[in-house]
Order: C-alpha cells, then sequence, then structure tokens
C-alpha cells in the first residue's frame, strides 16, 4: 500500500484550516462539569444538526435524482470512506439488502483497510489514493455506477482518490464532507458539504459529523430506494422476510396497504412465493400470482404503476 507522503507541518496547517478541527475554549475545562450538565451540553450541540444537513437538501435531492437514474439502469450504488465515514457507509450498505430486498452487490460500502477496519485502526489505509483505485478496480466500476465518497474533513486521500478514480471512469461521483470548500465535494460531481462546526471533543468528527453523515446517507438510500419503486407510499413493500420479526412485519405491511383479513394475506402469500409486493398486488387488483409477477416486471417493479395497469 503507498500513499503520498506529507511533511508534518503540512498537515497540521490542513487540519489547522478545517472547521471540524477547531479548538473551542469555552469548553477546556468540559471534564470538571457534572455528568447531567455534559450531557445537555452534548444535545445542545446534537440540536443543530439537522439544520445544517437541511441547508444542503437541494444538493441531496439533486445527488438522489442522479443516483436513482443509474441504478434504474442497472448500476450499483458504491460507498467509500475511512474511519467513522467508512464504517457508516458500509453500516448503510449492509441494511438495504433486509430493508429493500436489493440485490447482493447493488449497493457496497468500502472502508479503507478491508473489513478488519470495521473494528480495528488500520495503519495509513485512509492516505492511500492507490488503495481505493485498487479497491474500485476489484469492483469492475463502471460508468453506470455510483460512488459516494464520505469523508468529514473532505480532505481523506482514500475518499479523494474514490471520487477521482470513479468519475475518470464516466462513473457518477458525490463527494460528502462536513468542511465548506473541501476537495472532496471539489472532486465529485455532485458536492455536498454539511457544515455542523467544531466538535464538543476538538477533532473528534464521529460526533457532530458523524451524526450528520448518518443523516445524508439515510436520505441517499432511502430516497433512491423509494424512486426506484421499493416502496408503497411509506411501506416497505420489498422487504426481505429473513426472520420472525420480518415475516410479522410483511404480513402487518400487506394488512395496512390491503386491509385484507389474516386468511386472505396467507392464501395471496402462498400463490406469490411469499413475495410482499405481489401479494398486495394479488389482493387490491384481484389477479392471481402469475400475472402479479408479469405487471410488476413490467412495471419496472413499480407497485402503483402495476396496480394502474391492472386497473385499465
Amino acid at each position: 500500500m503507498t500513499s503520498t507522503p506529507r511533511r508534518p507541518d503540512e498537515l497540521l496547517a490542513q487540519l489547522g484550516s478545517l472547521t471540524t478541527e477547531a479548538f473551542r475554549p469555552e469548553l477546556a475545562e468540559i471534564d470538571r462539569l457534572p455528568t447531567l450538565d455534559i450531557a445537555r451540553l452534548m444535545n445542545g450541540e446534537d440540536a443543530g444538526v439537522a439544520g445544517a444537513v437541511a441547508a444542503r437538501l437541494p444538493e441531496i435531492a439533486g445527488a438522489v435524482d442522479a443516483i436513482a437514474a443509474r441504478m434504474g439502469r442497472g448500476g450499483r450504488l458504491v460507498y467509500a470512506g475511512a474511519g467513522t465515514a467508512g464504517r457508516l457507509g458500509v453500516l448503510d450498505a449492509s441494511e438495504c439488502p433486509p430493508t429493500f430486498d436489493t440485490a447482493p452487490g447493488q449497493v457496497v460500502g468500502l472502508i479503507a483497510g478491508g473489513p478488519r477496519a470495521m473494528v480495528t485502526s488500520v495503519e495509513g489505509a485512509e492516505d492511500s489514493r492507490e488503495l481505493a483505485r485498487a479497491d474500485l478496480a476489484a469492483l469492475a466500476l463502471t460508468a453506470e455506477d455510483t460512488v459516494v465518497g464520505i469523508s468529514a474533513s473532505g480532505r481523506t486521500p482514500y475518499a479523494v482518490g474514490a471520487v477521482e478514480y470513479a468519475r475518470s471512469l464516466g462513473a457518477l461521483t458525490v463527494g460528502l464532507a462536513c468542511n465548506a470548500g473541501s476537495a472532496l465535494a471539489a472532486a465529485a460531481e455532485h458536492g455536498i458539504e454539511v457544515v455542523v462546526g467544531p466538535e464538543l471533543l476538538t477533532g473528534s468528527t464521529r460526533l457532530k459529523a458523524g451524526t450528520a453523515q448518518k443523516l445524508v446517507l439515510n436520505m441517499l438510500s432511502t430516497i433512491t430506494m423509494i424512486r426506484l419503486g421499493k416502496t408503497y407510499g411509506n411501506l416497505m413493500v420489498d422487504v426481505r422476510a429473513s426472520n420472525e420479526k420480518l415475516r410479522a412485519r410483511s404480513r402487518r405491511i400487506i394488512s395496512l396497504a390491503t386491509g385484507a383479513d389474516d386468511k386472505e394475506i396467507e392464501e395471496a402469500l402462498t400463490a406469490t412465493g411469499g413475495e410482499v409486493k405481489h401479494a398486495i398486488l394479488v389482493l387490491l387488483a384481484g389477479v392471481d400470482g402469475p400475472s402479479a409477477t408479469r405487471l410488476l416486471e413490467e412495471s419496472g417493479g413499480h407497485l402503483r404503476a402495476a396496480l394502474a395497469a391492472a386497473r385499465p
């Protein structure tokens, strides 16, 4: 693994210019405060995060529409980051299959240093643009894919390198940072800079910056999946029933969408091989299982469109 060397004074100067790294002298004696007062301080800090995200909603919406267009053509969504940012990307990617029944590899989380970096520090990984390029090359990245680089500082070489490499291949690129004027946002086609200000603990970007990144990633994946027809209203009709809780949730979703009783729901699920979206179509449109499958295939998986087609 190689990286671009920087002199310590250069790195210090970079960090000193970042809002996320700023020192707050008014909190210099926070360790002497009562626990409840510290909790109140943290809660007050967190209260401003949603507002910082709100200021970037137009950029987030633009990124979502672009991502959904690529994924609608078969592209993948790939998150790339180091440390906390990388872990948040992996978390969001890992939650898409059970929530939206995404195909294996359709949403991918890359973290500098690989899976081991999820639970421990991998020295030097975040400083390597070359490592990011190698990780993306291993995915056989194409122009239909999207790469979202995530970095609180907006300067992490792994995240910037991932975006630069992806853009060189014609892939869609998004740069999510928590500092204004970041190299990451500048390198990406869609830059999203959520400036949450200095942290309660100097430089601890797992706090407000991490919360902001989680909120934005929630939006990127969730709204993209809504645009792709993975929901019906606010119901997760593509949920994968992989355990008892999710099987119960599947039946409740069908009940909420159709008003059907337990017997009707069981019959519809049996007729559709346990597919929630198909079962709803069977109940609402009065079609059989194979017809539900055909209608959904013809509508690109959008339940509302399939219902409209079944009711000419």
